[in-house]
């Protein structure tokens, strides 16, 4: 699977302090922490940048400086992604677009212009699809207007988002299911996901087994990427297929009923984990526990 690197994002600290004082090291040495750890493409989160749209330039060109990565360009002001898009020497990644009218209008040309990929999210106008037939409605029509100013399916990366479980359980197996059809509705189409989203809400110690155990079970169902913590070593083994002996465990749970009695705790937790996650059981902060 390919990992984008969400670790320099605008919600973080150390990351806002840094673009405020035009300060490269930090963001530098996180973009090569990144690189070593196992991320393929460098995510530079900008959020809105209402007030400095020539952040997204600035900071792409110190981070190509660093890492000979790809970079995944994210944010929402069309203006700030295409001062990011000039300057970029690697076809970059758009990081994202959507059905909503704004987005088609003004995002997706950017796209042709620069010849480049694109993160197209199943949002549109009305707000976020809540099961897979209506992503899969929403997301098809987006595709087809890509599709008809230029964008092929090759180059799209879909993203169906990824709600957290600790607010909207059902919303994670409706997901499954949405992967489950996208190549037949987008065929040759890419995805992708921001995979942290899901623990969003869950308690920070439990955050990681969600994460790692809900990538495992989304490369079963053939998705191409995710947005990662890329400093989470088991999750990065975990994508690039390392740790087998889990990987089979968790499909085994996928597929049936497994006696967890004798198992060692880390197994019965992967177990109660994937029983979470298909709805098997209910989500719970204590879900470990009972």
């Amino acid at each position: 699977m390919i990992l984008i690197g969400e670790n320099i994002q605008i919600l973080s600290k150390v990351v806002s302090n840094a673009l405020k004082e035009k300060d490269e090291k930090p963001l530098q040495e996180l973009a090569i922490r990144q690189a070593k750890a196992g991320a393929d493409y460098i995510d530079l989160n900008v959020g809105p940048a209402r007030k400095d749209p020539d952040v997204m330039k600035w900071l792409a060109g110190v981070i190509q400086e660093a890492v000979n990565k790809p970079l995944s360009l994210d944010t929402t002001n069309p203006v700030a992604m295409e001062a990011g898009l000039s300057v970029c020497k690697i076809p970059p990644l758009i990081n994202s677009a959507s059905g909503k009218q704004e987005s088609k209008d003004k995002m997706l040309p950017l796209a042709v212009k620069y010849n480049c990929d694109v993160v197209l999210s199943v949002l549109i106008d009305a707000g976020i699809p809540t099961d897979s037939s209506s992503r899969a409605e929403a997301i098809m029509e987006t595709v087809a207007y890509a599709n008809e100013i230029g964008i092929p399916n090759e180059r799209i990366w879909v993203d169906p988002i990824m709600m957290p479980i600790s607010v909207d359980q059902p919303q994670v197996v409706e997901l499954f299911e949405f992967m489950k059809i996208l190549q037949d509705i987008c065929p040759g189409a890419k995805s992708t996901l921001g995979l942290s989203n899901l623990s969003n809400g869950a308690p920070e110690h439990l955050r990681g087994i969600l994460n790692r155990i809900c990538l495992v079970m989304l490369d079963r169902y053939k998705c191409f990427s995710a947005i990662v913590d890329s400093f989470d070593e088991e999750l990065v083994k975990l994508a690039k297929g390392q740790l087998p002996d889990i990987q089979n465990l968790i499909y085994r749970a996928m597929d049936e009923e497994v006696d967890v009695s004798g198992l060692p705790k880390k197994e019965v937790d992967i177990v109660k984990t994937v029983n979470v996650l298909m709805g098997k059981s209910l989500y719970s902060h204590s879900w470990l526990e009972t």
